[in-house]
């Protein structure tokens, strides 16, 4: 089996992706990214994690009664990527467009290790993934992640608590626990993965100014108008 996700792909569009621990602030800055290639008449399509009608309902039942192991709850999330990838990935960059994706398979293979997953079975299950041309990687300390999640809303998920795992019956703490082991994972695969890492503490502003340097600077050899075979 050839791992895509080891050498660059072939296609004349760029894939673009954000990954971070909630709270991160990746979903802003993605957003911003997407408006300000908009405003240079780039051709940009946007694509988020756990997108499919059918695998999220499934999640969803499954996240209520607590009935899907860690195994069964990582297959459900490859079926939902594999879906997005051959509907919401591969035409725009077949066409030459630039995809921006908020979370792609580096969340996996954080969330689902932390979950109990085997580390290599889970990167062979995502090995027909594509490799992005430029993966941020938006840190944060869990405190500041904490402070943002609960100043936009007072009620913590259990889930992304990760209340599943009985790690700590306070749901804060549990986060804190979770989220961090979380963490730990993005940072482990930082280099493995080629990660541009922010410093997602500094304001909104320096940041998207960071990372829009590092967009210009990878788009010096992109066709806007490739020819597409």
């Amino acid at each position: 089996m050839i791992n895509s996700l080891l050498q660059p792909h072939a296609f004349p569009g760029r894939l673009i992706i954000v990954e971070g621990i909630d709270g991160s602030g990746k979903s802003t800055q993605i957003r911003l990214v997407q408006r300000w290639l908009e405003s240079m008449k780039y051709n940009v399509f946007f694509t988020e994690w756990n997108s499919a009608d059918l695998v999220k309902k499934t999640t969803k039942k499954g996240k209520k009664n607590r009935s899907l192991t860690p195994t069964t709850f990582s297959l459900l999330h490859a079926t939902d990527f594999a879906h997005r990838l051959v509907s919401n990935i591969l035409p725009p960059l077949k066409a030459g467009m630039i995809v921006l994706a908020d979370r792609y398979v580096f969340t996996a293979f954080a969330r689902d290790v932390v979950r109990g997953c085997d580390r290599e079975w889970v990167r062979k299950v995502y090995s027909f993934a594509p490799k992005p041309d430029i993966a941020f990687y938006f840190r944060v300390p869990i405190e500041t992640s904490v402070q943002r999640i609960m100043m936009a809303r007072q009620v913590l998920k259990d889930f992304e608590a990760g209340m599943d795992l009985n790690l700590h019956p306070d749901p804060v703490e549990s986060f804190k626990i979770f989220q961090g082991r979380i963490l730990d994972e993005y940072d482990r695969m930082s280099k493995e993965a080629g990660f541009v890492v922010m410093d997602a503490i500094a304001s909104i502003a320096e940041q998207q100014r960071l990372v829009r340097q590092v967009v210009l600077d990878r788009l010096t050899a992109y066709n806007r108008n490739p020819r597409i075979a």
